[in-house]
């Protein structure tokens, strides 16, 4: 399994970034996948999950209404559409695959995203 995550980078409170993680090494269609971030000295957290489908997602009451997470399975590619973003938001961002195939995502979102196999991980940094 390889994940590798791209996009981060520096933005402005109020702005907009597009996270992108290319997966390969497991039938990606087949698994829900997910955000999660961390903060230094902080417990990783989930900012969203999305179904193997990409029509069912949920997401952290922190984040709601502000980001996005699709899927392009065509491509391997999961995404993280970040917008209206704050200062909170400044993390490391981490995509993340799911244990198993075709669960309902609830179960990864109430499981501890430690758990779950990640990628290296893209920054994102907001500040003005």
């Amino acid at each position: 399994v390889q994940l590798v995550e791209s996009g981060g980078g520096p933005v402005q409170p109020g702005g907009s970034r597009r996270l992108a993680c290319v997966a390969s090494g497991f039938i990606f269609s087949s698994y829900d996948m997910g955000w999660v971030r961390q903060t230094p000295g902080k417990e990783l957290e989930w900012v969203a999950v999305l179904s193997t489908g990409g029509n069912t997602a949920d997401y952290a009451d922190s984040v709601q209404g502000r980001f996005t997470i699709s899927r392009d399975n065509a491509k391997n590619t999961l995404y993280l559409e970040l917008n209206s973003v704050k200062s909170e938001d400044t993390a490391m961002y981490y995509c993340a695959k799911d244990s198993l195939p075709y669960r309902a995502i609830r179960q990864m979102f109430a499981a501890s995203p430690s758990g779950f196999e990640r990628g290296q991980g893209t920054q994102v940094t907001v500040s003005s």
